[in-house]
């Protein structure tokens, strides 16, 4: 039997926007992600949520939803601007806030402070150049439940501040200063071949990668060599912490 024109456009008109309709009333369409991690499939953590899969798109909200660290520990621990609403702030803007600093703050250092405030595993061998603000150390020893070899980790992995004092006494944990980057410093000084917020396409050169590796990472062409590779990250709306790693794994492997 064959359907004339008019018949089959709105047949098709039903079948589609039914489609949709019957799919949202059964809560089955969804038009922007869940922000919900994947979980651990094995060990004494399996069916937990994995904070290795925290997305720099997820805010200080979507943190404290799945694994239920407070907001004022995560504000006080990525010094989150005191009186405003942080659950709105996303991950992947620390490395914006915080370029400044001569190692990496971002999706890395959030993913690495939830592992360790919950004791859940965590591959730290491939993140050695993962560091977090004292205050961040500061909520972890007071309430978070670090491992044995988290805890170690963290006495080697936390940045050192040489911020002015006041003779008032201020708390351990200090909630309402959110110091510019340029007063903030660190003592770590990045290895020699190490990838930073700074390193410049020309420099991935330099240490010896091609111009075909870095295509193999980026997907597309070397851009402007002066260029960093935080700022090719930022101008095409990626996360600088996914580019460093496909980088940095060709860069280990010459």
């Amino acid at each position: 039997m064959r359907l004339k024109s008019i018949p089959l456009g709105i047949l098709i008109f039903f079948i589609l926007f039914g489609g949709i309709a019957f799919t949202s009333a059964m809560n089955w369409w969804q038009t922007e992600s869940s922000k919900i991690p994947a979980r651990y499939t094995e060990g004494e953590a399996a069916g937990q949520y994995n904070p290795a899969d925290i997305r720099g798109s997820y805010t200080f909200g979507d943190i404290n939803k799945n694994f239920g660290i407070p907001l004022t520990d995560l504000q006080a621990a990525f010094r989150l601007p005191a009186g405003g609403d942080v659950s709105t702030i996303k991950v992947n803007s620390l490395e914006t806030l915080y370029e400044g600093l001569t190692v990496e703050m971002g999706t890395g250092a959030v993913r690495l402070f939830t592992a360790f405030y919950l004791g859940l595993p965590y591959d730290l061998a491939s993140n050695e150049e993962t560091f977090l603000f004292p205050e961040a150390a500061a909520v972890l020893k007071t309430n978070g439940k670090m491992t044995a070899d988290q805890a170690e980790f963290l006495s080697t992995h936390t940045l050192k501040d040489e911020l002015p004092t006041s003779d008032t006494a201020a708390p351990a944990v200090e909630t309402t200063r959110s110091p510019t980057p340029a007063a903030a410093s660190t003592e770590h000084v990045a290895p020699a071949g190490t990838i930073t917020g700074k390193t410049t396409f020309q420099q991935l050169l330099d240490m010896g990668l091609s111009a075909a590796d870095i295509q193999s990472a980026i997907g597309e062409p070397v851009p402007d060599p002066a260029m960093a590779v935080k700022d090719y990250a930022t101008a095409k709306g990626l996360e600088f912490s996914t580019l460093k790693t496909a980088l940095q794994s060709k860069l280990d492997a010459k």
